[in-house]
């Protein structure tokens, strides 16, 4: 078994990447992260990391500054002869352009994976990507985790009866129908227009909802739209009580207060966001010890099969 590794954090996220380092009993390493007047970065290790496996822990949420800060600290990795640099991104951002959807338009998504190959990285450690093609985006080996391992137990454990799992859009029934089937519970679907991004024009549900305790499960809470209007329509068709469990909070906007404002009984989120601020709907549930199990499969060169559900 090798142990040789050590752990770095990025400044998008460092109590995650604190409670990741509780977990396996290991130091985070001290790092230099400088910024210039300018706003460009520096990233300068404090010790010797050569030919040892450094895991570098930054998810890549808004601003653009936090990729940069990660490709930079896995340039110093390299230059300082890392053995390997394992990039651990429990949010990797831009994943939403994943496809030409129209003419003229980016893939996003592509572009990052190019970059982080550029910079060095040998594997990526990530949660719940928006589109699980991203993975093939990628030429080295990409470890895709999802937050179902911590709900799936959650919602086992919770006594909630007469349950149903709901995805708010169809681009998320693949997501939904694991929950379900996991959960041995019905599954509904929602069907959304848009007229334009960020910005839902209607809004059906496909399924039996009346009388059961609705969990709707989504990848990323942007602005909230979309998970307001499901609830409320689900509501409408007879819900007892409905819930939220999506792995990405980034809160857009006023995304909080429309969620104070839902009828949303409840609100999951994972950690791999910091959460913006206190909101009395939406609960936070920590993902570090399901990353810190990855962190040491890796080391320990072991089979990571039984995290999955499928």
């Amino acid at each position: 078994m090798n142990h040789d590794y050590v752990l770095v954090a990025g400044r998008s996220n460092p109590e995650l990447a604190k409670k990741i380092a509780d977990c396996l009993h290991k130091p985070l390493l001290s790092v230099d992260i400088l910024q210039f007047k300018d706003g460009e970065i520096q990233v300068y290790y404090n010790e010797s990391i050569r030919g040892r496996d450094v895991f570098i822990i930054q998810p890549t949420f808004s601003p653009a500054d936090n990729i940069i800060e990660l490709l930079i600290a896995i340039d110093a990795a390299k230059r300082a002869s890392a053995r390997s640099i394992i990039a651990v991104i429990p949010y990797f951002g831009y994943a939403r352009q994943d496809r030409k959807d129209k003419p003229r338009t980016s893939i996003g998504a592509k572009l990052m994976c190019n970059l982080l190959t550029t910079a060095g990285v040998s594997r990526v450690i990530t949660m719940d990507l928006h589109a699980d093609q991203i993975q093939g985006f990628f030429e080295v080996p990409v470890d895709h985790l999802f937050a179902s391992n911590v709900f799936i137990p959650l919602v086992k454990n919770s006594g909630w009866d007469n349950i149903s799992i709901a995805s708010p859009d169809t681009g998320g029934t693949k997501r939904a129908s694991t929950y379900a089937k996991a959960l041995n519970c019905e599954l509904a679907i929602g069907y959304k227009q848009r007229e334009k991004q960020n910005e839902v024009a209607s809004l059906q549900i496909i399924g039996d909802v009346k009388d059961k305790n609705v969990i709707l499960v989504d990848d990323i809470i942007d602005t909230a739209g979309t998970l307001c209007k499901a609830a409320a329509r689900i509501k409408e068709m007879g819900a007892k009580s409905v819930r939220a469990m999506c792995a990405h909070g980034l809160f857009s906007g006023d995304a909080l207060e429309k969620i104070d404002r839902s009828v949303l009984d409840e609100v999951l989120v994972t950690d791999t966001i910091p959460l913006k601020r206190p909101c009395e709907k939406v609960k936070v549930i920590s993902v570090a010890k399901l990353l810190s199990e990855i962190i040491l499969s890796v080391e320990d060169n072991t089979s990571i099969s039984s995290h999955y559900y499928v």
